[in-house]
């Protein structure tokens, strides 16, 4: 017999301060569905799932849960008002056999049960949220953004626990590895309008563009349609009054339904200006430690880093990734060792704790109270890569509109204090990005926008990200901080970091071989025998394939740019720019190549 559904939505309407989030919204949840929630941020995706939730009440329509189902929901800003700590939070309303698994969960997603609720970080809070709501088990789990501030070992196991469970789930998350991995339906809020599509995450792009294009192509033939009746009405109206009424209302219909539809959201117009070139040595570290009290984040770790390197710091958090950024740019000195900055560095950083914005202030001031943006005598100017624009305009090229501009920051949600915190950055010349977590809280589309502008930039980006797949779309190599002070070099992202290790999940890494520091600087143990591989060069040889085919992928992209005849005399600035990358990619195309025959040949000689 077919069981009743999870939850039901029956033509949902809902208003807030006039405008219409929803109207006639339906939808329904089964049994172990998984189910993908995506659009755009400020779509309405967060207001659904509190309609999900019951925690708030649609303006008409119905909710419906079959008696005895529990439905269980994690917020992104949990109430934790009359709680001592964090423990007391994930343990209430659970009974005594059911405490271990608040400790399973607590441990899986690392939180102290012991922190006091008013002294823990935003970060802390949800991870007893989602470690509650874990423990709860619920037949259905509505989960906001649950990866938002876990690590990339956090991620994994939470990634495990919700492939086993029985419960059915609605996930928000921007994570894209997240959600491909675990979801079989997809939910998509866009202008009001919640779609369902019977296939998981990793199909929603297409059915969305797809969704799109027939949509352009629907409005393109209204409005030739509306074109041609109009101008027959123009040309033939008079002498056929009484005979056309009928044709005459038809376009009256036709232009009032062209009227009403909803414009898509455009993307953010971001925009990234490289300064003057940097020397081709940007940073170099040479035998750094650095200790705080007993707890090591380095120990006698090397790299260097040369003009249009795109290095990835990943790790568990509290390892040590921002402190070592931090080295890098000289705001702290290691306890032993070297490090040598470049020369011509213009550094531009994003801050993951949003430090740069003040929640008091308003957009507005944000943006003209700055520094280097502040144009003299233009209260409602700022200074955009040395050309001033008016403070609204320049707000809307990142998707703000003129209400907002004089709404406080702290209004503001995580997404928009993301976007706000990439327009003040981007507003300067940089040969130089430094980026602590900056897709926390971005949407999909954004994040597409910002790996494009990555792609493009000429000059050298350091990145913390728990984000796999932009990881993989990004980085060039990855610094991986392993605890107990050790830090290992790889080529290529995410992935290529994980074939390299040879660890298929964090749980494995104990019972895998653990390169150590000497990774960079090679030591007795690892140089080569006389007669194969060291163990650094058997996985670079491994690395080398990937690296090829991806500065292969990339040449194809810039020559097929180059093809077009009137780039030079329209665009030259692109153009030098783009011929410029293409021989920087064959040179490094051509010294891979070298490298992988010079390594097959020792290895065949083995």
């Amino acid at each position: 017999m077919a069981r009743a559904p999870l939850l039901q939505l029956t033509d949902i309407s809902l208003t807030f301060g006039g405008d219409p989030v929803f109207h006639d919204l339906s939808l329904v949840v089964q049994p172990g569905d998984r189910v993908a929630l995506v659009g755009r941020n400020g779509s309405g995706k967060s207001t659904l799932m509190k309609v999900m939730a019951g925690l708030i009440e649609a303006d008409a329509g119905a909710r419906i849960v079959p008696p005895g189902t529990s439905v269980g929901y994690m917020e992104q800003d949990p109430d934790m008002a009359g709680f001592t700590t964090l423990g007391d939070f994930a343990a209430s309303g659970l009974d005594a056999a059911e405490m271990y698994r608040v400790e399973m969960a607590g441990e899986g997603l690392k939180f102290d049960p012991a922190r006091p609720v008013e002294t823990a970080s935003g970060g802390e809070r949800r991870r007893a949220a989602l470690a509650k709501l874990m423990a709860e088990a619920p037949e259905l789990m509505l989960l906001d953004e649950p990866t938002n501030h876990l690590d990339i070992e956090a991620i994994a196991w939470l990634e495990n626990e919700l492939k086993q469970i029985r419960a059915g789930y609605v996930l928000i998350s921007h994570d894209r590895a997240f959600l491909r991995e675990l979801t079989r339906a997809t939910l998509w809020v866009d202008r009001g309008m919640v779609r369902r599509q019977e296939r998981g995450f990793e199909a929603f792009e297409e059915w969305r563009d797809k969704v799109w294009d027939d949509e352009d192509m629907q409005r393109h033939k209204m409005d030739r349609k509306i074109k041609s009746e109009g101008r027959w009405a123009v040309e033939g109206i008079s002498a056929r009054r009484k005979r056309n009424q009928g044709r005459l209302r038809a376009l009256h219909a036709l232009r009032a339904e062209r009227a009403g539809q909803i414009r898509r959201q455009g993307a953010a117009a971001m925009e990234l200006a490289s300064g003057p070139k940097s020397g081709k040595k940007v940073v170099e570290a040479e035998g750094i430690s650095k200790s705080y009290g007993d707890k090591s984040i380095l120990k006698n770790f090397s790299i260097k880093i040369e003009r249009g390197d795109r290095v990835a710091f990943v790790g568990p958090n509290g390892v040590g990734k921002t402190t070592l950024l931090k080295m890098l740019m000289g705001q702290e000195n290691p306890d032993s060792g070297t490090i040598k900055m470049g020369t011509n560095l213009l550094p531009a950083i994003f801050d993951q704790s949003r430090a740069q914005l003040d929640p008091e202030m308003s957009l507005w001031e944000s943006l003209t109270g700055d520094a280097d943006m502040r144009v003299s005598g233009k209260a409602d100017q700022v200074l955009v890569r040395g050309q001033p624009k008016h403070v609204v305009g320049y707000l809307k090229e990142f998707l703000f509109d003129e209400r907002q501009a004089r709404a406080a920051v702290k209004s503001l949600s995580g997404g928009e204090k993301a976007r706000l915190l990439l327009a003040k950055l981007m507003a300067k010349e940089s040969n130089l990005l430094v980026l602590d977590e900056p897709t926390n809280d971005l949407d999909i589309e954004t994040l597409d926008l910002l790996q494009e502008l990555l792609d493009d930039y000429d000059g050298t980006v350091l990145l913390v990200s728990h984000d796999r797949d932009f990881l993989d779309r990004v980085a060039t190599q990855t610094v991986a901080m392993e605890g107990d002070g050790r830090a290992v070099v790889y080529a290529g992202g995410w992935s290529d970091y994980r074939v390299q290790r040879g660890a298929d999940t964090p749980e494995e890494k104990d019972e895998k071989i653990k390169p150590s520091e000497a990774k960079v600087k090679p030591s007795a143990k690892d140089a080569a025998p006389a007669n194969g591989l060291s163990f650094t060069e058997k996985h670079r040889l491994e690395a080398l394939p990937g690296i090829i085919e991806r500065l292969e992928a990339e040449i194809a992209k810039l020559e097929q740019f180059l093809m077009d005849p009137d780039l030079f005399t329209k665009e030259p600035v692109k153009f030098q720019k783009a011929t410029d990358a293409l021989v920087e990619r064959q040179n490094a195309l051509s010294e891979a190549e070298e490298e992988w025959l010079l390594l097959e040949e020792k290895a065949a000689g083995a």
